[in-house]
């Protein structure tokens, strides 16, 4: 573990950015309803405490996506990384605030705000980091009635969010890679 402040080599920002992006990749993951890329933060013997579920985090991540379309959209943001090094293993904390958008025919639509972190084994088998165990903890959550607007002139023309093939990213991807 480095002292806080300390310029990092080369090889710990590598190191760094290699965690920041499974990170980013799990919360991709998990608001495009992706259980394959969710899995691929995953190393497969890996485990995961998340209240509601608690055990392999492959099978997490295969129950996942159908969980999570119960809402219309959801959107996971990562901040506050902080990464103590152990050799090949990283514990890692960082805070998580999610939102929730719950849209319902027979009543109001609501919103729910979520705001925890995530407490993360992370290990690197090679040049390659996977999370090893995640527990989530929560701080606090809110639960309101929906105050979103889908249409008027700042809204109008919008590309809306989705889950996996059909969000705008996953058909950027294909436009990019010629399909491949």
């Amino acid at each position: 573990m480095s002292d806080t402040g300390q310029i990092p080599s080369m090889q710990e920002m590598a190191n760094r950015m290699a965690i920041e992006d499974v990170l980013n990749k799990h919360s991709r993951g998990v608001d495009r309803a992706d259980g394959d890329l969710l899995k691929s933060a995953y190393w497969p013997e890996a485990e995961v405490a998340y209240g509601g579920f608690n055990g392999p985090a492959h099978r997490f991540c295969e129950t996942l996506p159908t969980a999570i379309k119960r809402y219309a959209a959801t959107a996971h943001r990562v901040t506050n990384v902080s990464i103590d090094f152990y050799d090949d293993d990283a514990v890692v904390e960082s805070y998580v605030t999610a939102y929730h958008y719950l849209a319902l025919d027979d009543a109001q639509d609501t919103e729910m705000t979520y705001v925890g972190r995530y407490v993360d084994h992370i290990q690197r088998r090679g040049d390659q980091w996977k999370i090893m165990f995640r527990r989530v903890v929560m701080e606090w959550n809110q639960n309101l009635t929906a105050t979103a607007q889908f249409d008027g002139p700042t809204f109008s023309g919008l590309a809306r969010g989705g889950r996996a093939p059909t969000d705008p990213l996953y058909e950027m991807q294909q436009k990019v890679s010629g399909g491949s």
